[in-house]
């Protein structure tokens, strides 16, 4: 239900929580740091926070044309440690499941970013949270019904539908469309297809986390990988998911090359491509976030491993992973 921001004042910089209350927009002071540099981490993760955990309190379930309600048990890891780990499991929903992971993600960073500062920062921002936590179980206590008539009037107002948060996390989370495709994803599935969608998605979101650099990007509603790095020459390496009820494997590895449409144009310096396929890793067991995270931060370091890879015959593994090669297209 909050926005924050940081200030200069008197040479230290303050981190500020901004709301909605009873009779307008209020700013308070959440805390205060010596050096300007530590504030913004802090403030990002504070925001995000924010957003992932209100956001899904204040939007309906759509799927199958209902108006249904997200559940709340992802406010508890806000103020209670322990309660973190229950964000990385469950499927409630797919799009839950997502804004569960990226809330947790938000409270690791946080907790880094706290981590060498004085205890007095630290205790104060774990206040800013259990306010933020309280108030909006409150607000919706209040808007279910189930609120007792002598509870004091909350200090941060709280609409359905109007969350007062910055939303934008630069991956579109918390968006509409977003929501609507991992919802369009999941028509149809089992509640045993959706958890270990879920659990794919854990997995796949984590890599990208841990090693996307500046040319890998996920795929809508967490289905892929796509890395291109610049100087590749054409190639790219895209990490497929399989989709619920595939007979065929787990995970795949592939790499590809840009093909140039114009007879004339060279791979990796043309106006307009097709891609195909050049080589196939299938993997019977799903690998782990940190596997695919260490080969997209190798091509992101060195981007013409994509063309080492792509010579990697059928049998042997790319070189520098524990991935083998399982197919050559077109041979």
């Amino acid at each position: 239900m909050t926005v924050y921001s940081q200030h200069a004042n008197r040479g230290k910089t303050q981190i500020l929580a901004t709301y909605q209350g009873p009779d307008g927009v209020v700013s308070k002071t959440v805390t205060s740091v010596g050096d300007a540099r530590l504030a913004p981490p802090i403030v990002d993760a504070l925001n995000r926070i924010s957003a992932f955990a209100t956001v899904p309190v204040s939007v309906y379930d759509r799927r199958e044309r209902g108006f249904d309600h997200y559940p709340h048990t992802h406010l508890a890891a806000l103020t209670d440690a322990a309660a973190r780990a229950d964000l990385l499991t469950g499927a409630y929903s797919l799009w839950y499941a997502y804004v569960c992971l990226r809330l947790y993600q938000a409270l690791t960073d946080l907790e880094s970013a706290v981590s060498a500062l004085p205890d007095t920062v630290s205790r104060a921002i774990r206040s800013e949270l259990e306010l933020e936590e309280s108030e909006l179980r409150g607000a919706l206590a209040e808007y279910s019904g189930t609120s007792s008539e002598d509870e004091p009037e909350m200090e941060r107002q709280w609409e359905f539908g109007h969350p007062f948060v910055k939303d934008d996390d630069g991956m579109d989370t918390l968006s509409d469309r977003t929501r609507e495709q991992f919802d369009r994803r999941e028509a149809g599935f089992t509640p045993e297809e959706r958890e270990k969608t879920a659990a794919d998605l854990r997995v796949l979101v984590t890599a990208h986390s841990l090693g996307g650099g500046t040319w890998a990007s996920l795929d809508d509603a967490g289905s892929g990988i796509f890395a291109e790095p610049y100087d590749s020459e054409g190639f790219y390496m895209t990490v497929h998911v399989p989709e619920a009820g595939d007979d065929g494997p787990d995970w795949e590895i592939e790499i590809g090359r840009w093909e140039p449409d114009g007879p004339e144009e060279e791979p990796g310096d043309h106006t307009s491509a097709t891609g195909s396929p050049v080589v196939g890793c299938a993997l019977r067991v799903a690998p782990s976030a940190e596997v695919i995270a260490q080969l997209l931060k190798s091509v992101d370091e060195k981007p013409l491993l994509l063309a080492e890879w792509a010579e990697t015959p059928v049998g042997a593994v790319l070189a520098g992973t524990p991935i083998v090669a399982t197919k050559r297209y077109g041979s």
